[in-house]
């Protein structure tokens, strides 16, 4: 079982991108559930969102205290709160910054962990240019995307088309395609250097 854990603030549409992750699995043909998890519900404050996609039907019900897949859409919540608690050891980090791990202070985060699977993409500024609004869910899912491997960018498409219509969708389905190139490129870069050390 693949479990997500979302972590943003209130208003960057955390439990709308745990759903639309739900919605990319049912696509492709697997289970999945989405919940939120709410201390207090205003505009900024921290809000936890979950996902968990299996082959089989799926039973759990409690939050995700041993994530294999982080997914932070705010990064002023890294020295704020404990994003990274429980992270498996050979689990994803997906990051809405322009600054890279080391950059962000998470220097202990990138020696614990491995390399190729931690990343940031500037998720608000695609947002920003594609649909001139702040809201970074559905870019950081096309990111998550190329990051795994394990959910298809025509599936994120799909699940966006499913929550929003018109130019909102267009918009939100442009911004999670550049967003994969994005990761997709630092992932060869990464690769290149490696094979170059």
């Amino acid at each position: 079982m693949l479990q997500i854990r979302i972590h943003g603030r209130g208003g960057q549409g955390v439990v709308t991108a745990a759903e639309m992750l739900s919605i990319a699995a049912f696509e492709q043909g697997r289970h999945a559930q989405a919940f939120p998890s709410f201390g207090s519900e205003r505009t900024g404050a921290p809000v936890i969102a979950y996902c968990r996609i299996d082959d089989r039907p799926i039973r759990l019900r409690e939050p995700i205290v041993a994530p294999d897949v982080l997914i932070v859409q705010d990064p002023t919540l890294l020295h704020q709160v404990d994003v990274f608690q429980g992270l498996k050891p050979d689990g994803f980090v997906l990051i809405n910054s322009k600054k890279t791990f080391h950059e962000l202070g998470l220097a202990d985060i990138e020696a614990k962990y491995r390399h190729e699977r931690l990343t940031t993409v500037p998720a608000t500024e695609i947002a920003l240019k594609h649909l001139g609004r702040p809201l970074p869910n559905a870019v950081l899912l096309g990111g998550f995307a190329a990051l795994s491997g394990l959910i298809a960018l025509e599936a994120v498409s799909h699940a966006i088309r499913d929550k929003f219509t018109g130019k909102v969708a267009d918009g939100n389905i442009a911004a999670a395609a550049e967003a994969f190139a994005y990761i997709q490129r630092e992932l060869e870069e990464l690769k290149m250097g490696e094979q170059h050390a």
